[in-house]
């Protein structure tokens, strides 16, 4: 039968399950990507297994999140990671080098691969016909040990684009339209497929964008066709030889279809605080700012940059707005020197900073109090900035760069100018001098771990017992975020290897109390959090299961989770159970008591626990696991369950 692309790449990596929508299906890993925020669990993960050497094709460490160098915390976590890269054959990004993303697709992504990162914007990839997912941290030292990664199967959800894009608009117009359409859990449980001949307008970056930010529609991964933009991209960075096509046969179908006119597009925004929430530049302009970001993994691309450079080229921005450039690459920086544009943004009065993701995750260029920030980065979730209550608006480079010179928002289409079209150079300098490939097995039999004194070992996990009666400690609205459940920044991320210290941020954001609420019922048993729908949407950080288990947490009952929190909490050994009747989340509030029975024999057989108040009433619940997802929480968790299968 005629196949979608992201059929072919699912049935030529399928190890186990069927092709089936909803059933659990295991694939066969070629790529891995770990970032520093992720990736020093994920190294630690590899420890507790004992791993001789990785067994994919390609995996690399990349040091792009935690790059301020306040005090120890994150140059010793740079070293072990460096230390922990050569020691188990993983390819090196130094602190600098750039986004994971971004370099990841200019130096190892191959079409018809499949690559599981530990990092929720890792479906970036399928700009250039990957299957990418983003995924826990433990599902990926599992990858990186050879073992299949599992996944619901998904939809295909078909878009066909048709036209070209009008002056000023540009791929983040894209997908913001899309999230315009479905809002952050339109694309949950689908992968989102873009064909047809929109597509030749739109470079191997633009797609990058479009994949990128299919995470916040909640999409499992996002995919375009192999062609021959493709290999331009892969031409421009000599690795032309790295091209194969792939495309979607004549007459294949789609679980689910849509249409977008690229011609009918506008310029687009994303309020505060939510990728979802977007209108029209149109509609709210002239609202003050003081903030316009370019950069991040979202909008990564020279393309990105450069359009910028000839909007302010000769004008300065206004006097009360700073307009901060954030190269997403080394590679994209020497090519934006090379052809004057990086002058042009100097001499404007924009702040250049280092390649890395920065500010996008709250580390540094947080905003100032009560101000709009616009920024070209993949989400704008509360708090996310830095700054509490903050007002962070997404936009593409077009708006970012007309806003800064007016001081206020404002639709580039009213710029008195032509619109600059920026063609992606099809000679570019590469620069790999950044990249440490990984030693041969007989040297890297020799490495030891360098770990700082901020480095703990993983805490160990008990399976849940047959009976547990815990308060409900917390209760979640609709939506909530993994940077809500455990946030970023600064403050928080230089922890990210030691458990106990990192959970004292724990849900700070909706509920500062929950910390020494938690430890106080922590010998007791634990607790049960509740959630909305949609619960754990967002970064894909384990911590955001791994500390509120650590504080105690063994149950959390919602109306619907986002795929990999879902999967993160099994694998740190909580239960996560879905209300069977949506009623009952309103019934439900902090300070109940919930016995919880039957929960040994659900996971050894199947069904349901039985959950009851302290006054008796029945709340009905279901689970969604599989067999195997049962016989981890069994083991107590994943790293537990794999001990002695590898």
């Amino acid at each position: 039968m005629p196949q979608t692309v992201a059929e072919k790449l699912i049935e030529s990596h399928l190890v186990e399950g069927t092709m089936e929508p909803g059933e659990e299906i295991g694939l066969q890993i070629d790529q891995t990507l770990t970032q520093d925020a992720t990736g020093t669990l994920v190294m630690l993960e590899l420890e507790a297994m004992e791993l001789e050497r990785v067994q994919t094709e390609l995996s690399a460490q990349y040091v792009d999140h935690n790059l301020l160098q306040v005090d120890y915390k994150n140059p010793d976590d740079h070293r072990f990671l460096r230390s922990a890269a050569r020691k188990w054959g993983i390819w090196y990004s130094r602190p600098g080098n750039g986004v994971s993303h971004a370099v990841h697709q200019e130096r190892f992504g191959k079409p018809g691969k499949t690559l599981v990162g530990s990092d929720s914007h890792t479906p970036a990839a399928g700009a250039l016909g990957m299957l990418a997912m983003g995924a826990g941290g433990l599902e990926v030292a599992l990858a990186m040990a050879g073992k299949p990664f599992y996944v619901q199967m998904p939809q295909i959800w078909g878009v066909k684009l048709t036209g070209e894009l009008p002056d000023w608009v540009s791929a983040k117009d894209v997908i913001l339209e899309m999230l315009r359409r479905h809002d952050v859990d339109g694309g949950v449980g689908r992968i989102i497929e873009y064909y047809g001949p929109g597509l030749e307008s739109l470079s191997a970056m633009d797609r990058h964008v479009i994949a990128n930010m299919g995470t916040e529609l909640g999409a499992t991964t996002s995919v375009f066709p192999a062609d021959e933009e493709v290999r331009r991209f892969l031409r421009a960075n000599k690795r032309e030889d790295d091209f194969r096509e792939i495309l979607p046969d004549d007459g294949a179908e789609y679980d689910v279809h849509e249409e977008l006119d690229l011609s009918q597009l506008e310029p687009l925004i994303a309020m505060p605080s939510s990728p979802g929430n977007v209108t029209t530049v149109e509609q709210v302009a002239g609202k003050d700012i003081k903030q316009s970001y370019v950069g991040s993994s979202a909008n990564p691309g020279y393309r990105d940059m450069a359009v910028v450079a000839e909007i302010v080229k000769g004008k300065e921005i206004a006097p009360d707005v700073s307009l901060d450039i954030n190269p997403a690459s080394r590679q994209v920086l020497e090519n934006l020197t090379d052809h004057g544009h990086l002058l042009r943004l100097i001499q404007c009065g924009a702040r250049l900073h280092q390649a890395g993701c920065n500010g996008c995750i709250g580390m540094g260029q947080a905003p100032a109090t009560d101000t709009i920030s616009l920024r070209t980065v993949p989400r704008n979730f509360r708090d996310r900035s830095g700054t509490p209550e903050d007002k962070v608006c997404l936009v593409s480079p077009e708006t970012a760069a007309a806003s800064a010179l007016k001081g206020v928002i404002t639709d580039p289409r009213t710029l008195d100018m032509d619109y600059p079209r920026v063609e992606e150079p099809d000679e570019l300098i590469i620069d790999t001098g950044m990249l440490e490939p990984p030693p041969p097995p007989q040297q890297a039999q020799d490495v030891k771990l360098k770990k700082g004194p901020n480095i703990y070992s993983l805490p160990d996990f008990d399976p849940p017992g047959d009976e547990m009666e815990l308060p409900v400690l917390l209760k979640a609205e609709d939506d909530i975020s993994t940077d809500e459940i455990l946030r970023a920044g600064a403050d928080v991320l230089p922890y990210r290897s030691n458990i106990p210290e990192i959970s004292k941020f724990a849900f700070d954001v909706v509920d500062d109390s929950y910390y020494d609420r938690a430890m106080n019922v922590r010998g007791d048993g634990g607790h049960v959090v509740i959630g909305g729908k949609n619960y754990g949407q967002g970064s894909s950080r384990e911590h955001a299961a791994i500390a509120p288990r650590y504080l105690g947490l063994r149950v959390v009952i919602a109306k619907s989770y986002a795929r990999i929190h879902w999967q993160n909490l099994v694998n740190f050994g909580v239960l996560p159970l879905h209300f069977a009747d949506g009623d009952d989340y309103e019934r439900l509030d902090r300070g109940d008591r919930l016995r919880i029975s039957g929960i040994v024999e659900v996971l050894e057989q199947g069904g349901a626990p039985s959950v009851t108040t302290s006054d008796g009433d029945e709340i009905v619940v279901e689970h969604r696991l599989s067999a195997r997802q049962r016989d981890i929480l069994l083991e107590g968790s994943l790293i537990d369950w794999v001990a002695d299968r590898l």
